[in-house]
This record gives C-alpha cells, sequence and structure tokens, in this order.
C-alpha cells in the first residue's frame, strides 16, 4: 500500500509538471501560445513507447492501490469489531486519517470521470481535434481544445474541485503515512516528511485546480 502509494505520488509530480504547460498561454508568458506547449508535450508523451509502457504500469498500481485501500479498511473495521465506547474526534486522530476510504472513493469517481474526458478521446477512440506543428510534419491530438471545451460546463469544473480537494486530504495523511509504514519512525524524520507532504500537496493541489478554473475563466484559452 505504502509503495504503491509512492509510486502515484511520483506521478502526480510528473502530471502536474506536464499539465502546468497550459499556463504558457497565460498573458504573462505568451499569450498567442493557444495550448501550443501542452499540446506539444502531450503528443511527446503519447509517442514514447517507454512512457507508453509505464503507462501499464500506472494503471497496475493505481488498480492495485484501490483493493488494497479497500482491503485495509474492512480488515481495520473487522478487527476492531465495533465502535470506539468514546470518540475523540480531532484528539485521537485527524477526521481526513479516518476517512481515507471515502476520500479514495470520491478520487476514484473523479478518476473515472477524468480517464473518459481525456485519456479515451485522446489513447483509444482518437476522436479529438487535430494540432500542426513543425510546418505540418508533426500531426497531434489537440488536447488543450479539448481541455477548453471540457472546462466550460461548470458542473465539471465543480466536480474537479472536489475530486482535487479529496486528493489534497487524501495526500495530507497518505504522505507521511507511506513512510512511517516503511519504518521511518524518528519524530525529526516524521516531522520533515509531513512538511514536505503539505508542502507538496498544496503546491500540486492548487496547481491541479487552477487548471480547470483558468479555463472556465478564459484565463487561457485556445482562442
Amino acid at each position: 500500500m505504502a509503495l504503491t502509494g509512492l509510486f502515484l505520488i511520483s506521478f502526480l509530480l510528473v502530471h502536474v509538471g506536464l499539465n502546468s504547460t497550459i499556463f504558457y498561454d497565460l498573458s504573462f508568458f505568451d499569450p498567442t501560445d493557444n495550448g501550443s506547449m501542452f499540446n506539444r508535450a502531450a503528443h511527446f508523451m503519447g509517442a514514447s513507447l517507454v512512457i507508453r509502457l509505464m503507462e501499464i504500469g500506472l494503471f497496475a498500481g493505481l488498480i492495485l492501490h484501490i483493493v488494497q485501500g479497500y482491503m485495509v479498511e474492512v480488515k481495520n473495521r473487522s478487527r476492531r469489531g465495533r465502535d470506539y465506547s468514546k470518540d475523540l474526534g480531532n484528539r485521537g486522530s485527524k477526521w481526513y486519517s479516518r476517512s481515507m476510504a471515502l476520500l479514495g472513493t470520491l478520487i476514484l469517481l473523479f478518476l473515472i470521470v477524468h480517464i473518459s474526458a481525456f485519456w479515451v478521446p485522446s489513447r483509444i477512440t482518437h476522436d479529438l481535434e487535430p494540432a500542426v506543428y513543425k510546418n505540418g510534419s508533426v500531426e497531434t491530438h489537440n488536447l488543450f481544445l479539448r481541455m477548453y471545451e471540457v472546462f466550460q460546463n461548470p458542473l465539471i469544473v465543480l466536480l474537479y474541485i472536489v475530486g482535487v480537494a479529496s486528493l489534497a486530504f487524501h495526500l495530507f495523511h497518505g504522505f507521511h503515512s507511506a513512510f512511517r509504514t516503511m519504518g521511518v519512525h524518528n519524530r525529526m524524520y516524521l516531522g520533515m516528511l509531513k512538511s514536505l507532504g503539505y508542502g507538496f500537496t498544496i503546491i500540486v493541489c492548487l496547481l491541479f485546480v487552477l487548471m480547470p478554473i483558468s479555463m472556465y475563466l478564459k484565463w487561457v484559452s485556445p482562442y
């Protein structure tokens, strides 16, 4: 569970780095970019054999993490047998550390929508508008345009905000908990890992949530 969690955290770092190239279209960078940098980066990721093989590992790690999460939740509940006689609330543990299964389920529902909106049309059905670069020598999917069209729906934007918020609380506990599970019990190191985890979570999730908001408000657009 800890290893698959850390593997998925490393994926988040790559994913947010790639997707953040949409912000190159902001007025103080290059307002004429219109998603060119993002589409070229996405084309590189989709055309690389190494990345495609890693994609298989990503889905395997994601499924394994989900299955393990539910197994741990069921095992914990069966061992405890009944609720505690006194609820200590946040004095005993943070609410999000006690709600990892619920947060994980919300993230799973969010991922289903995310994959169906972007990964399926890009990798399976190939029904996206084309984008041409390098004087017509390179043609790829216009994923930037797809993002813009999807994020013009305020309900989808709201869903993404809820999904990213769930991810943030999941990471607040899961980041340092993974290292604790792997044997890190030194108080100083755990304090450093908690701080690192909070910083990582805030930066990554802030960037993720700004993407649909920026497109909905037309701060970045393909036009």
